[in-house]
């Protein structure tokens, strides 16, 4: 019996200008940490998890789930989760670096309308665990694409995203009382940018500065 013939589309074009201003959005999209009070639109932030789910996924399995934090005595218990841990890392310095940390702003957890925590579901068993085998960190690897997706459409909409890795995961997982399968990627603030730039604030602050891509490649 013949295989069948697969349904075709036309397929958009994107022309030199488009990839120059896809170009832009790679180069403007920031880690925000210093955010207005302002609430973002109804229905924005439905419309970006819509796009965050357009990402690729190990044999489909899209393990990507997101928790919407509303909750004010959730949101404190995340802050206070935070300053622990933040506390914790400023003694891992000592001298300049330890001064230099003190000074860093790292999460806009007070001035964010909006959190969002992020999961990756190791239980699910859609994509029947394709791809996952040998490599079940690939669900986790799925939800960054999400995350990374989700960001450029953020930006696209003059939102900015702020990345919390200062937390403790195991105390998260109990505070948004989510399943034992789920695995914390990330958690994140989102909101206006009180400004826009198109350099990273840790280069700004002179904590690192920004290698270019031939500072990553190997060759064999």
């Amino acid at each position: 019996m013949p295989c069948a013939t697969p349904a075709t589309t036309d397929a958009p074009e994107f022309d030199a200008a488009f990839r120059a201003r896809l170009h832009d959005l790679f180069v403007w999209r920031r880690d925000i940490r210093r955010f207005r009070s302002d609430p973002l639109p109804e229905g924005l932030l439905d419309r970006l998890i819509d796009t965050a789910c357009l990402a690729p996924s190990v044999g489909l399995s899209q393990p990507w789930r997101f928790v919407i934090v509303d909750d004010a005595s959730r949101r404190q218990a995340v802050l206070e989760n935070f300053s622990a841990c933040n506390a914790e890392a400023l003694r891992a310095y000592t001298g300049d670096l330890a001064q230099s940390y003190a000074t860093l702003k790292l999460a806009g957890l007070r001035e964010a309308p909006c959190h969002l925590a992020v999961f990756a579901d190791h239980g699910t068993e859609v994509g029947h665990g394709l791809g996952r085998r040998t490599m079940p960190e690939m669900a986790d690897y799925s939800v960054v694409t999400a995350i990374a997706t989700m960001w450029l459409a953020a930006r696209a909409e003059g939102i900015g995203m702020g990345w919390v890795s200062i937390l403790d995961p195991a105390a998260i997982a109990v505070t948004l009382d989510i399943p034992r399968d789920w695995r914390l990627i990330g958690y994140f603030c989102i909101g206006y940018p009180e400004i826009d730039d198109d350099r990273p604030e840790l280069e700004r602050a002179g904590w690192e500065r920004r290698h270019s891509a031939a500072d990553h490649i190997v060759r064999r």
